[in-house]
C-alpha cells in the first residue's frame, strides 16, 4: 500500500514571520544562551538545538550551519505540517536568526539540509511562561502572521509535489510500476493539500488532475489521473500506453508541475482567502472524495480525503489566533469538529496508508459524509470573521 505521507513544510523567512509583536517579552529557556536564545547547529546529518523546551512568548533561535550544503531551519506545529517560523538559505558557516511569538504546546525543531526532504526533527515543548501566552495582539498582526505561514506552507507543499512527481515520473518511465503505484497517492497528497491554490492556475489545474469523466471533446488527457488509469488498467477493453506515450505523459507532468512550483514561490494570500480556501477543500471532500469518484481506477480517495483535510486544517490553525479573539465559540466548535473528522478518518488506516476506497461500507461512507458536512457548516461562516 502506498504510503501516507507526512511532510516537512517549508517556509516563511525571518523577515515575513517576525512574531516579536509589542506584548510579548523574551524568555529565558533552559539550555539557551544567557540573553535566553536557544542555539541550533545544522550539521549535513544533524540538527543539535541546545533546548528542548521553552516558556510561551517570544522564543529566539540562533542557527549555525556547520554542513557543507545550504540548510533550512523551522519550528513546526505539532502535526508536523503547520509552519510557526523557519530562515532559510543558511549557507555552510553562516550564522541566521529566528524569532517567533508562541503558546503553550508541542512543536517540532526541524533542519533540512540541501533544503530537501523531510529533514531532521526533534521534540520540542513550549511550557506555559510565567506571565502567561501573549494578551493583546493587534489584529493586523494577527492576520499578516496567518498568510505568511500559509504562504510558506503552499510553498514548500509545491517544492514537496515537484521532488516527489519527478520521483514518480521516474519509476513510471522505466516500468517499475509497482514503485510508482506506491508513490501515486501519498505524492498527490501534496496536490490534494493545496488544492484551490492549483486549480486558481486555470491553465494548469486540466494539464494535471483531469479526470475521464469531465474531458470534453477533442481535449488532451494528462495529467495524474491519465498516469493512475494505465497503472492500475480496467480488467477489459484497454490497451496499455506505448513507451513513448509513457514517457510523453510523465515529462508533461513534471513540467507542468514545475510550473506550479515556480509560481508559488513569490506567492501571498489575504485573510479572506485562507478562509475561503478551506472551506473549498471540504467541498472538494463532499463532491469528489467522499462519493469515491476522483480515485477511479486506483481507489485512493482516503489519501485525497485527508490531504483535503489537513489543507483545510492548516488554513483554519493559521487563522485561528485571530478567529480566537472574534469569536471564541466558533474557533473551539471547529477544532471539535476537525477533530472529530481525524478520528473517523484514523478508523480506516492500515499501515502509514489508508485501505482501499471501495472496501467502505455505505454506513462508513455516510458516517465521514456527516462529519465533513458538520465541520463545512461552521467553517462557511469564518470569512465574514476575518475580514471584519
Amino acid at each position: 500500500m502506498p504510503r501516507r505521507a507526512t511532510t516537512l513544510p517549508a517556509l516563511v523567512t525571518a523577515t515575513g514571520l517576525l512574531l516579536t509583536l509589542a506584548a510579548c517579552q523574551p524568555n529565558n529557556q533552559s539550555g539557551g544562551k544567557d540573553d535566553g536564545t536557544i542555539s541550533v547547529t545544522s550539521t549535513d546529518d544533524t540538527c543539535d538545538v541546545s533546548a528542548t523546551e521553552a516558556p510561551s512568548g517570544t522564543v529566539r533561535f540562533d542557527v549555525k550551519n556547520e554542513g557543507s550544503k545550504v540548510t533550512e531551519f523551522y519550528l513546526l506545529g505539532e502535526d508536523g505540517l503547520r509552519i510557526v517560523g523557519e530562515v532559510e538559505n543558511i549557507a555552510p558557516g553562516l550564522n541566521r536568526q529566528l524569532t517567533v511569538s508562541v503558546p503553550e504546546g508541542r512543536y517540532f525543531t526541524a533542519c533540512k539540509p540541501g533544503m530537501v526532504g523531510d529533514g531532521i526533527r526533534g521534540d520540542f515543548t513550549v511550557t506555559k511562561g510565567e506571565g502567561g501566552d501573549q494578551k493583546d495582539v493587534q489584529d493586523g498582526d494577527l492576520k499578516n502572521q496567518a498568510t505568511t505561514q500559509y504562504a510558506s506552507y503552499v510553498k514548500d507543499q509545491a517544492e514537496q509535489l515537484l521532488t516527489g512527481t519527478k520521483q514518480f515520473a521516474d519509476a513510471y518511465k522505466k516500468g517499475d510500476d509497482a514503485a510508482a503505484r506506491e508513490l501515486y497517492a501519498p505524492v498527490r497528497m501534496h496536490w490534494e493539500r493545496i488544492e484551490p491554490v492549483a486549480e486558481s492556475f486555470g491553465d494548469l489545474d486540466p494539464k494535471l488532475d483531469l479526470r475521464e469523466a469531465d474531458l470534453e471533446s477533442g481535449q488532451k488527457w494528462t495529467g495524474w489521473h491519465r498516469i493512475e488509469k494505465d497503472l492500475w488498467p480496467p480488467a477489459t477493453g484497454y490497451t496499455a500506453l506505448a513507451q513513448k506515450d509513457r514517457d510523453a505523459l510523465a515529462d508533461q507532468l513534471v513540467a507542468d508541475t514545475q510550473t506550479l512550483y515556480d509560481r508559488t514561490r513569490d506567492i501571498t494570500f489575504t485573510a479572506d482567502q485562507l478562509s475561503n480556501g478551506a472551506k473549498e477543500l471540504l467541498d472538494e471532500v463532499a463532491t469528489g472524495k467522499v462519493t469515491g469518484e476522483e480515485e477511479t481506477w486506483s481507489h485512493t480517495d482516503l489519501w485525497d480525503f485527508q490531504a483535503n483535510v489537513d489543507g483545510a486544517r492548516i488554513a483554519y490553525e493559521d487563522l485561528s489566533p485571530l478567529l480566537k479573539k472574534r469569536d471564541a465559540n466558533l474557533d473551539s466548535t471547529l477544532k471539535t469538529r476537525f477533530d472529530d473528522l481525524q478520528k473517523l478518518l484514523d478508523k480506516h488506516k492500515e499501515g502509514d496508508g489508508f485501505v482501499i476506497y471501495d472496501t467502505l461500507s455505505k454506513a462508513e461512507v455516510k458516517e465521514l459524509s456527516d462529519a465533513v458536512n458538520a465541520l463545512s457548516e461552521p467553517l462557511s461562516t469564518v470569512t465574514d470573521k476575518v475580514v471584519e
